[in-house]
């Protein structure tokens, strides 16, 4: 992985407070105009390890991934759909999760990664149920708008698809 790149911005306005974002593949990080070297350097480190502790929140690891599906087979499908495993993937540009029923997998595009949980969920759920129908006929869909936030959560994803590249994109 490259070294992260990061632009330091101070400004005369800014009297005591830092802070710091993600602009695409760098970080900007907003300091006062009087702050010493030594401690621009002090909160360059502060701010990029908050900033990583706030993306790990919000994007779970592989086990995290695998607990949410085992609770959302309990709640909406009666713990049939168990999977074996569910994990983060970077070679799904056209979809947002797979499957593969025979052995109990589940893959999820790292593209969801930072989106609400809730469509996170969705993925999960969509996933869950090709573990007990492969095809997405009447008894599938069925299945998947068990889970509340399932129109919702489409609606999100091809409105996301739409606005990136013009198409929607599959699960």
């Amino acid at each position: 992985m490259p070294p992260e790149t990061v632009e330091v911005r101070r400004s005369a306005r800014r009297r005591r407070t830092v802070s710091a974002y993600r602009d695409g593949d760098k970080t900007i990080v907003l300091l006062p105009a009087g702050l010493s070297s030594t401690d621009e350097e002090q909160w360059v480190r502060r701010m990029l390890d908050r900033l990583a502790a706030k993306e790990q929140r919000r994007r779970p690891s592989d086990d995290d991934l695998l607990e949410r599906a085992k609770d959302l087979s309990a709640r909406y499908l009666d713990d049939e759909a168990l999977p074996s495993s569910v994990r983060w993937v970077d070679n799904q540009r056209h979809r947002w999760g797979s499957c593969t029923p025979d052995h109990g997998t589940i893959r999820l595009s790292t593209r969801l990664k930072g989106m609400p949980a809730w469509v996170v969920d969705y993925v999960i759920m969509h996933e869950l149920v090709h573990l007990l129908v492969p095809s997405h006929g009447p008894r599938f869909w069925a299945l998947v708008e068990r889970y509340p936030k399932a129109e919702r959560a489409r609606g999100f994803l091809e409105g996301y698809s739409m606005a990136a590249h013009g198409t929607t994109d599959e699960c």
